[in-house]
């Protein structure tokens, strides 16, 4: 897909939303207008532009508990549904938002990836409940920390979700949050109860990260620049096809190997060797469908394990990595 196809699939993909959304409006509810924009943007810090707010804040929609609001009850419980900064799949936050909104919550959603200073800021500004927070690629798990530690400093409790999170959301409680979800449906169950209590006393200590006390997360994000030209380069040396590579493939290429750095670095990060081998298996079924041999990722590997050997943990992350990829699968 191009990038102009992939832009077309989400348009059509939030028009789509936005009428499934209307069309599961209260019976008598006035039909709310359609979204301004079929990819909102991430709302500036104090804005409201809001799930809730494109529809009749008059509607007779029931609150998380089952109850619907009377005349002088209380408010709505709100919740703020933001990406991590860095992260651009907005859809599965989306669908979230509305799906709240459908239970009686007052939705605000910023959008793809909003800067963790502007998110808490927009915390404070709105007096949010909670905060969901999605992340749909492992690379962003060190800015979802940072951003959960913020929200949680700020007294307002985390639901997390998105694959980022790994399977089950295990490294969702690594990294502090307060609660999990697999889907949607399931987020709305977790929350049916209302917002979970808010964060008391001093933030949660990184006990659990205390791997990273031997820097070299650190070091390999620091050095990610050079960690991949020193691969691209030897993977050249190694790999003689790679001559005849036209300016797309050796881009394509140059390419691969920066995500395997960055997905090292995040399975350093949350220590998850399983992690990176199913990046690496991932990638190697990529390159199978262009017609490139295991050979060259392994290549590849190979060549960052000799530029990381003074670091135990990367190193055995890339050697289990090479390992599954030299084990035959079902069939093979």
């Amino acid at each position: 897909m191009t990038v102009a196809q992939e832009h077309a699939a989400t348009a059509i993909n939030e028009r789509v939303v936005a009428a499934l959304a209307r069309s599961e409006a209260p019976p008598g509810a006035p039909a709310p207008p359609a979204p301004r924009s079929p990819e909102p943007p991430a709302a500036a810090p104090g804005s409201h532009d809001t799930v809730s707010s494109r529809r009749d804040p008059a509607a007779a929609r029931p609150y998380p508990d089952g109850s619907r609001p009377g005349p002088g009850g209380p408010a709505r419980p709100r919740i703020t549904v933001s990406c991590v900064d860095g992260e651009w799949h907005a859809l599965p936050a989306r669908l979230l938002a509305e799906v709240l909104s459908l239970r009686g919550w007052h939705v605000d959603f910023l959008g793809t990836q909003v800067p963790t200073a502007h998110l808490v800021t927009h915390l404070h500004h709105t007096g949010a409940d909670v905060v969901a927070l999605s992340g749909s690629l492992a690379t962003r798990l060190p800015t979802a920390h940072a951003a959960i530690s913020a929200c949680r400093s700020a007294g307002v409790p985390v639901l997390a979700g998105g694959a980022a999170f790994g399977p089950g959301g295990r490294h969702a409680e690594l990294l502090g949050a307060d609660l999990w979800a697999s889907d949607a449906r399931s987020a709305a169950a977790r929350l049916a109860g209302g917002p979970p209590p808010r964060p008391a006393g001093d933030p949660l200590t990184d006990e659990s990260l205390k791997h990273l006390l031997d820097q070299e997360y650190t070091l390999i994000s620091r050095a990610a620049g050079q960690l991949v030209r020193a691969t691209l380069q030897g993977v050249g040396a190694r790999y003689p096809a790679m001559r005849d590579y036209t300016a797309p493939p050796q881009q394509h290429t140059a390419e691969d190997i920066a995500h395997i750095v960055a997905f090292l670095g995040a399975a350093l990060y949350v220590d998850d060797g399983d992690m990176f081998t199913a990046f690496a298996c991932w990638t190697n079924d990529i390159l199978a469908a262009r017609h490139v041999p295991t050979e060259s990722l392994l290549h590849a590997l190979d060549i960052l394990g000799a530029e990381v050997r003074d670091f135990p943990r990367a190193t055995a992350m890339l050697r289990q990595a090479a390992e599954a990829l030299r084990t035959p699968g079902p069939g093979e």
